[in-house]
């Protein structure tokens, strides 16, 4: 499917994570994903607020990208009960930072991907009123419902005959079950 080269957009977003303590004697504190910051500036693990013991960081600033083969992803992710965007943290491996900001996406297909890895940590964060709109019109002016072909069996009868039968490194009928040790120690 051709896609118009202009059907790309970029929008940074600020990560605020929130820290929590910790609930286990093994977790010092309990992370993740709180809000996002449309149009923010660069930014390194910045304190935003404290309440208590619960400290808010605007951790980074990713890129949304957000590309016209992926608007039936959007279109899923904006038909949900409360418009997200995900967030992919995963631990890091330097230690410098309590959690390296992988990535920011509006398609739950690609952060299912992320999911399925098991290494990363993926958080669901309610869009903003404004970036739903921001989405969805890019969503309205590139989506291209694809129309369902139901694909058409062959008429070809492949029943008839019996292809695969007969393999040239099988001897005899007797040697098909038998065990690969048995058939050596006969060689032998």
């Amino acid at each position: 499917m051709f896609h118009n080269p202009n059907s790309y957009r970029t929008m940074p977003l600020g990560i605020v994570v929130r820290r929590t303590p910790g609930v286990t004697r093994w977790a010092a504190y309990a992370w993740r994903a709180a809000a996002i910051l449309p149009g923010a500036r660069d930014a390194d693990w910045v304190e935003l607020r404290r309440e208590g013991e619960a400290v808010e960081f605007h951790a980074a600033t990713l890129t949304l990208e957000l590309h016209g083969s992926d608007t039936e992803a959007y279109a899923h992710g904006l038909a949900a009960r409360v418009p997200s965007v995900y967030v992919v943290m995963r631990q890091p491996e330097d230690g410098e930072r309590p959690l390296d900001m992988v990535l920011v996406t509006a398609s739950p297909y690609e952060a299912q991907d992320y999911c399925d890895n098991g290494e990363d940590i993926v958080e669901k964060v309610p869009m903003t009123t404004g970036l739903v709109a921001w989405v969805q019109d890019f969503v309205d002016a590139f989506h291209k419902e694809e129309e369902f072909v139901k694909r058409q069996r062959d008429k070809t009868r492949v029943d008839l005959k019996q292809d695969g039968i007969g393999d040239p490194r099988v001897a005899k009928p007797a040697d098909i079950y038998a065990s690969p040790r048995l058939k050596r120690e006969r060689l032998i």
